[in-house]
């Protein structure tokens, strides 16, 4: 269920992104959807989104830059090694300038970057670029 509500809310950022808009709601949310966003703001995609209402169904208002292409959860659980994690991330993005990958790890939800730098592997979650 969790892999279905990120994939909707990852594609209606999309959407929004090409609409044109400044800002997307985000219903029903999640604490993986809110980790995947938050390396989204940091690595510079979006500007900043805020979380109402946490405890219940909630909604999630993110302001968007205008920088994402794309960007996809997978609704597959793929286990990957630390080892074949920059080969993943070769064979996905579309491009080796920009994107990243975006991995469950037992030290928390990580971009590949930082899981290649704490060699650590997990579970992949989605990707953007």
């Amino acid at each position: 269920m969790g892999r279905r509500i990120l994939n909707d809310a990852l594609r209606t950022i999309v959407n929004a992104e090409r609409r044109g808009k400044a800002t997307a709601q985000l219903q029903p949310i999640s604490t993986v959807m809110t980790s995947f966003l938050k390396i989204m703001k940091h690595r510079g995609y979006i500007k900043d989104f805020q979380v109402f209402d946490p405890q219940r169904v909630g909604k999630i208002t993110v302001e968007l830059q205008g920088r994402v292409n794309d960007c996809r959860a997978l609704t597959y659980r793929q286990d990957i090694k630390a080892r074949y994690i920059e080969e993943y991330r070769l064979r996905t993005l579309p491009t080796q300038q920009w994107g990243y990958v975006v991995i469950t790890t037992p030290n928390g939800v990580l971009d590949h970057e930082e899981a290649i730098r704490q060699n650590v592997g997990g579970q992949v979650l989605g990707y953007f670029y």
